[in-house]
């Protein structure tokens, strides 16, 4: 289970729209001081939601990174099943044919 979220999701709405709708653009780590975040974590929200808006190509966008997620955890499941049927297959065969050397 991943850890909590230190920040809660309207606290990074709030800062990445006060970032984007400032004219001229304030330094990050003001604008993270005054909202009492870490500099790096707003940072970060700001690339996302840049990504999330297709304006950037160097990071992939929220609902591709759920999408990964989601598949790995699909595919960790197969796998598993997957494990599960070769031991029963295995387990079956053996004893079905008594002739067979059992190791």
């Amino acid at each position: 289970m991943p850890a909590p979220k230190k920040y809660s999701p309207d606290l990074r709405q709030r800062a990445v729209r006060l970032y984007r709708e400032s004219d001229p653009k304030p330094v990050i780590r003001r604008l993270a001081e005054q909202l009492n975040v870490h500099p790096e974590a707003l940072r970060n929200w700001i690339r996302q939601a840049e990504a999330d808006a297709g304006e950037r190509t160097d990071r992939p966008s929220s609902d591709l990174l759920e999408e990964n997620r989601r598949l790995a955890r699909e595919n960790a499941e197969l796998r598993r099943a997957n494990e599960i049927l070769k031991a029963a297959s295995a387990y079956f065969a053996a004893e079905l044919d008594p002739t067979r050397r059992r190791s």
